[in-house]
């Protein structure tokens, strides 16, 4: 018999993307990611610099989606419905 992949993200039930984590994996790269993202806010200082600060929030969202890509359900739209 074979087992469902351990997902660290599931799917939403409704629209499309990645719902609330399911394991500690999953709440350790949300925790990573406002980590990082509150550096950049001390660190770099978006009044002072902007395009590097929107870079470097959007390097760090870049990488969330691509590990959420990688480790949750595969995305698609879901209407709801049956699990």
């Amino acid at each position: 018999m074979m087992q469902k992949p351990p997902y660290w993200f599931p799917a939403k039930r409704y629209g499309w993307g990645w719902g609330v984590p399911t394991c500690w994996q999953g709440w350790m790269v949300i925790a990573v990611y406002a980590v990082l993202v509150a550096m950049a806010v001390v660190f770099i200082r978006p009044a002072r610099d902007p395009l590097l600060f929107v870079a470097a929030v959007s390097g760090l969202s870049i990488a969330l989606v691509a590990v959420c890509w990688l480790k949750g359900e595969p995305p698609r739209w879901r209407w709801g419905g049956k699990q």
